[in-house]
């Protein structure tokens, strides 16, 4: 009975170990290519790079006290910026372009906000 479980427990060890190898090779050769296609000379693209830029794009925004940035949202990929969302005053809506303008790295800003109607009026 003890060496059913041994086998057993052996078996599962066997199947983790083969799941992680074959895990960890998958991504290798994943990354590789993509590497490859960008090489290393240009470390300021990819998930991370955007994601950076968005944080830094959203951060400059949010540190205007006249701006409600809880509608807007930051999409950036290799410096270009998308803005989406709604704001309360016509004249915030080139406010936030030029805010996100004048971060480094962005090289473009497509501005698609609206203003937001309030509520209850016409």
């Amino acid at each position: 009975m003890k060496s059913i479980q041994t086998v057993r427990l052996a078996v599962g060890v066997a199947i983790i170990a083969a799941s992680m190898s074959a895990w960890s090779q998958g991504s290798e050769t994943a990354s590789a290519p993509a590497m490859a296609a960008s090489g290393s000379a240009a470390p300021a693209t990819g998930r991370k790079a955007n994601r950076a830029l968005r944080r830094q794009v959203y951060s400059a925004i949010v540190k205007q006290k006249e701006i409600s940035a809880g509608n807007i949202s930051v999409v950036a990929k290799d410096g270009a910026v998308t803005l989406n969302g709604t704001v309360t005053d016509p004249a915030q809506v080139n406010r936030v372009a030029e805010i996100a303008k004048g971060v480094p790295g962005v090289t473009s800003v497509t501005n698609k906000l609206t203003v937001q109607k309030p509520l209850g009026g016409m």
